[in-house]
Formats: structure tokens, sequence, C-alpha cells
């Protein structure tokens, strides 16, 4: 506990609550600001063309004076994946252990920072000393290892963030939490719990990672032909898992598609948190040089989503690879928010090419996230006063807040908070204090923010009803229609089987440019309303679509 008395501490959630991925925390103890993960998360399907989701940083670019540091609690992109974007925009020390450290370098190769970043590794003995307060840390289980939980500490007790977690009594080495200080820090005092929601609706215990390893074993000895495992790029224990099996039984492991996965991968090798024998790679060119039974395959996607992968070899878009009836292909992961129709359709897709599907009901595939006794042990272990669930959509922290009250936490301890809300203790009270700036940044390709509402809408629009494209030409002297009108048409119907309907488009264009010529002066803005207004109602009239119409109207 800090011998200094805080006066104000609060806690911002910028990201990761109503949400799963873009994880971003903030705990302002005072003056100082303290940043908890910078994560990103992958587009909904209503965002088309959106390569990923960064949360909205405006907030710390306005305060980055008092940002005071960066701490992330693990290595998956829902928890690093916007670090470049933030390094960007304020200058801080960033600390997490050493694997999190080198994942995070990693994204500063693509966008480098304007200023010198300071990394500082953490270990679960690590003390690191503020102003307003010193902040520890402890080791937790996930499916990547060196992940960390964090505790700031104040007068009035431990702000501990727990990051993503779970309990498994089997972990051992990186993996193996660190029960005994989460135990100290309940006894020591914890002021606010911010815990792990992603599992909350999930009843019992999250299953054991030996049972995963049982039943790859028994696959890889089933097979017959080749095996494809789609995983995660960051799930470094299903790695791990399908090396000792390829290994057990002498395939050789080809690494297939994805820069990410390849970064991972060799980042995890040369700092010994992946244990694997060089001998058994091979690259993707040579697999059709060995019998099928010697073949094990790992794919993912370019930013760490396995399906990409896969529904390129699906498609026969794959240079080297094409499905074999003979395949087995384990589907490792459990699908996001949004994924379950995509995953739906590729696995009925695999089926109609004959090749076995196993997934996560098969058990190929356990949570990296805690289900409700280890929420509930978590609680136990920490005792805060006041409790805040994270990292989950909201039905998983109500979820989670229903847990809190099952094992005696009252209602008025549990504060469920959205993007940009703050929940403040000041003058003894906590409450809820009103809100920041918060929300989503989209990223496409190298724009970031440049995608917003507006353009969204205009590419659902296309994607439905397509696109209506009038040309018009116009005399300046002789005040008349020189050319035109000429129709493009794209996604809305088949131009050769609707003349009718192009040229009664055409005749209503020319009447309503007629019009607005003849009377001498003109505006260009009133002409193209009114061709829309027009075609808009005329178009929905005779099809009952709503394709994007765009006039051109040209003079010389």
């Amino acid at each position: 506990m800090a011998k200094t008395k805080n006066e104000v501490i609060r806690v911002i959630p910028l990201g990761g609550v109503s949400e799963v991925g873009k994880a971003m925390y903030v705990v302002e103890i005072d003056e100082e600001l303290f940043v908890v993960d910078s994560g990103l998360m992958f587009p909904e399907d209503e965002m088309l063309g959106i390569d990923y989701v960064i949360p909205d940083m405006s907030f710390l670019v306005e305060n980055k004076d008092r940002v005071k540091g960066i701490f992330l609690t693990h290595g998956h992109e829902d928890a690093i994946g916007s670090i470049a974007y933030l390094l960007s925009k304020v200058q801080a020390p960033v600390y997490g252990s050493k694997l999190t450290i080198a994942l995070a370098k990693e994204h500063l190769k693509d966008k480098p920072a304007p200023h010198q970043v300071k990394f500082f590794e953490v270990t679960n003995k690590s003390r690191m000393n503020f102003k307003t307060t010193f902040v520890t840390f402890f080791h937790t289980t996930h499916s990547i290892p060196d992940s960390l939980g964090i505790a700031f500490h104040t007068s009035e007790g431990a702000v501990v963030h727990t990051g993503e977690f779970k309990f498994d009594q089997s972990a051992r080495g990186k993996y193996t939490p660190d029960i005994a200080k989460m135990a100290q820090l309940g006894e020591e005092g914890v002021f606010i719990l911010m815990s792990d929601s992603t599992e909350a609706e999930r009843p019992g215990y999250t299953i054991s990672e030996t049972v995963i390893k049982d039943r790859l074993e028994k696959t890889f000895h089933k097979a017959e032909g080749r095996i494809l495992v789609a995983c995660y790029a960051s799930n470094f224990i299903r790695i791990q898992q399908v090396f000792d099996q390829a290994t057990a039984l002498n395939r050789k492991v080809v690494v297939v598609v994805g820069r990410s996965l390849e970064n991972i991968f060799e980042v995890g090798m040369r700092l010994g948190y992946l244990s694997i024998d060089p001998e058994f790679v091979i690259p993707v060119s040579k697999m059709n040089d060995y019998e099928d039974n010697e073949i094990v395959a790992i794919i993912t996607g370019n930013q760490g989503e396995p399906l990409e992968g896969l529904e390129k070899i699906i498609r026969k878009h794959h240079r080297d690879i094409r499905l074999k009836t003979t395949d087995t292909v384990l589907i490792t992961f459990t699908p996001s928010p949004g994924m379950e129709v995509q995953i739906a359709n590729t696995m009925n897709t695999l089926a109609k090419q004959g090749v076995n599907v196993l997934t996560a009901d098969k058990k190929v595939h356990v949570s990296g996230h805690g289900a409700q006794e280890d929420l509930k042990l978590m609680l136990n272990l920490m005792k805060p006063k006041y409790f805040i669930p994270i990292q989950g959509e909201y039905r998983m922290l109500i979820a989670h807040s229903k847990l809190a009250q099952a094992v005696g936490y009252h209602k008025n301890q549990i504060f469920i908070a959205d993007k940009g809300d703050i929940v403040e203790y000041k003058n003894g009270k906590m409450r809820m204090a009103g809100r920041v700036n918060a929300g989503n940044v989209l990223i496409d390709g190298i724009g970031v923010g440049d995608v917003g509402n507006i353009v969204l809408r205009d590419r659902k629009l296309l994607s439905q009803d397509g696109i209506f494209i009038v040309v018009v030409t116009i005399n300046k002297k002789t005040k008349q229609i020189a050319s035109g009108p000429e129709i493009l048409s794209r996604g809305f119907v088949y131009v050769r089987e609707s003349e009718e309907l192009m040229e009664e488009s055409a005749k209503q264009v020319r009447t309503v440019v007629e019009k607005y010529v003849s009377k001498g002066s003109y505006e260009w803005t009133s002409i193209k309303q009114e061709i829309r207004d027009t075609l808009n109602s005329y178009l929905f009239q005779k099809t009952k679509r709503r394709p994007m119409i765009i006039p051109i109207i040209m003079e010389y």
C-alpha cells in the first residue's frame, strides 16, 4: 500500500469492454496516467473492407504529458496490436515481460515510433516506482507464456488488472500461475479488481491443456494422411503441442501462410519459448517431396486469423497446397464474435471436399480464459473492495457481475463500465463520473481513421444495391446538352436485359438537365440533387432497390 495519500483514483476503459479484443485501460492516480494494454480487434461483418480496429486514443493524446507508463499484460494482438499507433502519438516507457516486449518490438518494425522508445522487461519480482504509486506484477496462465497481471498500489489498496487468465493446475514453466502472490495481494488489500470476463458465461472450470494434448495425440496417431492445423499465430501452447506430436511421430512441420506466424515463430524460437527441432521444419515448397503421412501443416492468416489461410487453400488459391480427401483438418480455435457464419461455411466447404474436420467440440481446442469457477477463485483470492468486470461483450460483463454477487459482493461494489466511462474514487466515494472520448478507429490499408461511418455506409450500400452513374456533357455557350445522358451500372441490374429501364432513366435525367439549363443560370449542385431524387424514386418504384446514384456533369 502506498504511503502517500491518493486523492483521486480513476479507471477509464478505452477499449475491451462491450467487445472482445481492442483492450486499452487507463488507471489514473492523482495527476499520473497509466495505460494497460494497447490492442486491436478484427472487423465485424458490417465493417466492409476494414483490416482491423484500434481504440480511439484522443484522450491519451490530449493528456500525453501525464502518461507515465504503458503496461502490457501479454503478447496477443488484442493486447499489443495497436502499440505502434499509441507510441506514434504518446511518448512513454513500455513495461512487459520478456516475450511480450519482444513481440511489441516486432510491431514497431513496420510502423516505427517518431521518438526513441524505452522498453523495460519485468517479472513477478519487479517493482516500478512512480510519484503517486508503485507497480508490481504476478504471473498468470494464458495461451501465451509470460502473461502478467498488474497491481498499482495506492493508499486505498491495490488497483489490480488480472490480464487474460485461467487456472490450470497442470500448467508448468512460463505458464505457471502465481497463485501465492495473488493471495498475498488479497491479504494486503485490493481496492479495485479489473478481471477478464471473456468466458464468464461458461459454467465450471476451463478444461486443462493436458486434455487437449491427449486428444491431439490420438488424432495424430489416427490420421492416415496430412494433418492441417488452423490456429491463432500467438497461441504458443497449441503450436508447441503440434510440434511435440509431429516430432514424436517423425512428421515434418510446414508453417503455411501468414507473416505474423512467421514473426512469432522466429521470436519464440530465438527466446526459447518454443522448443522446436529445426530438422523437423520444412518450407511449404518442399512438402510434396514427402509422403502425406509425414506432413503436418500449421495454418494461419496475415493478421493471425486462421480462417484467412485456410480459406485460401480451400479456394485453391494457394500455390503449393491442394486439399485431399485423406487430409485431417484441426480447427483449434474458438471463433471470435462475427466469425461464426464464416467458420460454419468453411466447415461445410471442407465437408464437401471430403476432408475430415475436427473442431473445438471435439476437444482440439480449449479457451485461454477462465470459466465461471476460475473467475470466482480470482475474486476470492483478491477479495477486492470494488469490482470492475472487463474484457468481454456487455452480456459477459453482466454474467461476471452476477458471479461476483454469488460470492458475496453487493451491487454497490460492482461497476460495469462502457468505453469512455470514468469510474472514480474521490472524497471517500466510488461513483461513475462522466465520460471521455472513446470508440473505434478503423484501419484500412495505410489509412488510420480516414474511414468512418459515412464511408462504411457507402460501402454497405454498394454491396447491397450497386452503383448507378449518370454522365451528362453541357455546351455552356448554347446552354444545351452536348452528349449523354450516358448511364453506367455496376452491381444493380444486368444492363443488356434492362434496356427499357436504362432508356427511361436517361429520359428523366435529360428532362431535369434541360429544365435547369434553359434558365440561363444554374448551379450544378441543384441539378445533381434533383437527378438523384428523380432516379432514386423511379428506380425504387421499378426494382425496389436503391443503388448509389452518382451524377457527373461536365461543361465545355
